[in-house]
């Protein structure tokens, strides 16, 4: 990125951080859905992928209802935009009270309930609601987390966002090179955050079936299940119609014999993945290229 791009980039992100941290959570919501409107018109390419990534994995719904959820999606963008723009506050401590603020958890015991083995807790997820709240609300409750995630750029963009996570308990590693550093961390019994609905390019990625089609998706997990015997535990969140984000941590699962059958076991944790789209199929992440090199 130019350094001017990049420069202006930073203030205009700053500033509308400012804006936003001064902005009530029932105004804050409306303009996010106006913003997700303006979205929806003018976003001719992501909005194909999404009418695209509908039609295959929700072919029972009708194209109306199809086109209802497509608009609910946009304004789920609009507010997630918004809600994202408060890493940028310039306030100190304002990402660390707005979580508690906005952020609430359920299902605790069974994130315990798991930890006490003392091999350490995988959550499975997806990019469902605000998933950067999930991390953050969870390790405001005491639950020391590490979020598999990617390195962002520019460099102070990447600084920011660490920092913001790092203000909450929130711990990151970045892909590709994580596998040691999770290992360690689950052998401490700490606990590792993964998203699985995203695609995966081979080798880290190995086809199973999602929404009845085979894609290539994350396949290091059941490999960290085999070596550290670490629990694995569904979490999901929600943005309730009162602006509440709500987490939710289901008990734990058993992905079947990752060592015998890693596939399976990996499809085990795409189909818990998938559960939780179809639960709340208006806010994931429909515009993304999910469906990359598979037949039909």
């Amino acid at each position: 990125m130019h350094p001017l791009v990049s420069a202006s980039l930073r203030a205009a992100l700053f500033a509308a951080g400012l804006a936003v941290a001064c902005l009530p959570r029932c105004l804050e919501l409306r303009l996010g859905g106006l913003l997700g409107s303006v979205f929806l018109a003018a976003d001719r390419k992501r909005k194909a992928i999404a009418r695209e990534n509908m039609a295959r994995c929700l072919p029972e719904l009708a194209p109306e209802r199809r086109e209802d959820l497509l608009a609910d999606n946009y304004r789920h963008y609009g507010i997630l935009a918004l809600e994202l723009l408060h890493y940028f506050s310039p306030i100190p401590g304002h990402w660390r009270a707005y979580a508690r603020r906005v952020g609430a958890l359920e299902g605790y015991e069974h994130w315990d309930r798991a930890n006490r083995r003392g091999k350490g807790v995988i959550f499975i997820s997806a990019h469902m609601a605000n998933w950067e709240m999930m991390a953050a609300v969870g390790s405001l409750h005491g639950i020391p987390l590490i979020l598999v995630t990617r390195h962002l750029k520019p460099e102070w963009l990447h600084k920011r966002i660490e920092a913001q996570r790092l203000s909450v308990g929130t711990r990151g590693v970045y892909q590709p090179r994580t596998l040691p550093t999770v290992l360690k961390a689950l052998r401490r019994g700490e606990s590792v955050g993964f998203v699985m609905d995203q695609y995966m390019h081979p080798p880290m990625g190995s086809p199973v079936p999602f929404f009845g089609v085979e894609v290539d998706t994350l396949a290091a997990v059941p490999a960290v299940i085999n070596r550290t015997g670490a629990a694995v535990v569904p979490v999901t969140q929600r943005r309730e119609p009162d602006g509440r984000l709500r987490i939710v941590i289901s008990p734990e699962i058993e992905p079947g014999p990752a060592s015998a059958d890693p596939k399976a076991a990996t499809a085990r944790l795409v189909a818990e993945v998938e559960r939780m789209i179809r639960d709340n199929p208006g806010q994931w992440l429909w515009v993304h290229r999910r469906f990359k090199n598979v037949k039909g």
